[in-house]
């Protein structure tokens, strides 16, 4: 017993050690590192360093973000998310061009990177983004217009000449493409997912530089009340002379606005009436969903529909899915469906009707109503899913915290 009582951290193997600070924070982490040499060593290890989140860190500078990198971080790096100062009373400038290109050096697997309430106004374009990104989530930020640009930088000169500097761009684009290496360009943007919550300033000419990024294969758009039906119908992956133009590559879209009221219902996914060749996978959410419904028929390669936060009733869910024979999966997450509204009767058959089921159910009791329930809980609409069997035979339905619009009339 007095050799336990004489026990302390310095006992502990390193790695049990390195597993005990894997549970604390950055700022936990950093005084932790002043403790003794030791210590020092093991906080600087990378395994701690590989999913750094610094959103609920208040206060957070530039200046700590250069001592956090210039000590702390490295290979090690893969995910990053950052709190802005935009909603700050002290504002100022948060992420900075050299950082960003320090960050790009140090931190070479970097492959998620999260920004929230950023001001992005002060940097030229994404091109100094790490060129490691993969995914690239935007929420509450303030973007230049030309941010997603990742055109060559032209000097002003003839016209003729600027025709030919991008004919030999699209000529180098058309070569990558037909080599079909997965590989990103050095100069080119290597982000296959970008997420895009709640930015106002994301407009239809974001939207149309985006056609230039290469890999990007999935795009998620909430509550970006300034992109239009127009805007996303330009972007729509087609047939043109050269072959595809548009997003050609985009696999999944989410479109959805939920949030904010006053702004102008832009109704953004009735521009995929146009069509879009490719795209598989379609997410429509809130006041999008009506519109984009609508539309979905002529989605000839779709083959998952996900509907959230909205209110549909089974009429209008079996007339938009009629057209979709090619659908595997159909998915309701908090959705509200609106009761099924019988043909009127007449007023003797109504009452003659009333006194049988009052019969019926008086005999089968409350054994009927907990079954009901149960139903309604596991299965918010049966006649829904009868009726979507026979439409369409191989598609899985996925019901997740839906509920049923009880009428009181």
């Amino acid at each position: 017993m007095d050799e336990f009582k004489g026990c302390n951290l310095d006992y502990f193997p390193e790695n049990i050690l390195i597993d005990v600070l894997s549970y604390l924070s950055v700022r936990e982490l950093v005084r932790a590192g002043r403790v003794c040499k030791r210590w020092k060593r093991l906080v600087k290890d990378q395994r701690l360093w590989r999913t750094i989140d610094l959103t609920a860190w208040k206060g957070v500078t530039s200046r700590i973000l250069w001592f956090l990198l210039r000590q702390y971080l490295g290979c090690g790096l893969r995910c990053l998310r950052l709190r802005g100062l935009l909603l700050s009373a002290r504002g100022g400038t948060f992420l900075s061009e050299s950082w960003l290109k320090a960050l790009s050096t140090k931190c070479p697997r970097l492959s998620k990177l999260c920004l929230l309430h950023a001001d992005l106004r002060s940097l030229p374009n994404c091109q100094i983004l790490p060129r490691s990104l993969r995914v690239l989530e935007l929420r509450g930020c303030e973007l230049p217009r030309s941010f997603f640009n990742q055109s060559l930088p032209t000097s002003p000169g003839l016209p003729h000449e600027r025709a030919e500097a991008t004919c030999s761009v699209g000529a180098q684009q058309k070569g990558r493409c037909q080599k079909g290496k997965g590989i990103a360009s050095p100069s080119g943007i290597g982000v296959e997912r970008l997420v895009l919550n709640n930015v106002p300033s994301f407009t239809d000419q974001h939207l149309q530089n985006l056609a230039s990024w290469e890999r990007l294969s999935r795009l998620e758009l909430r509550d970006t009340f300034r992109v239009t039906a127009n805007g996303l119908r330009s972007c729509a992956a087609k047939e043109g002379l050269s072959g595809l133009e548009g997003l050609s590559r985009l696999k999944y879209l989410e479109i959805g606005i939920t949030g904010r009221q006053g702004y102008q219902l832009q109704m953004a996914s009735l521009g995929l009436g146009a069509g879009w060749l490719g795209l598989e996978e379609l997410s429509l959410g809130g006041k999008e969903v009506g519109p984009g419904l609508l539309c979905a028929s002529r989605l000839k390669d779709l083959k998952c529909l996900h509907l959230w936060a909205c209110t549909l009733s089974e009429l209008q869910i079996v007339r938009s899915c009629r057209m979709l024979r090619g659908l595997r999966q159909l998915e309701f997450l908090d959705v509200t469906f609106q009761p099924r509204q019988s043909p009127p009767a007449e007023e003797g058959q109504e009452q003659e009707g009333g006194e049988e089921q009052q019969n019926e159910e008086g005999g089968t009791g409350g054994e009927s109503n907990d079954e009901n329930r149960t139903l309604d809980g596991t299965d918010p609409f049966p006649s829904l899913r009868r009726s979507l069997a026979g439409l369409l035979p191989s598609c899985s339905l996925v019901f997740t915290n839906c509920s049923v619009q009880i009428n009181v009339d």
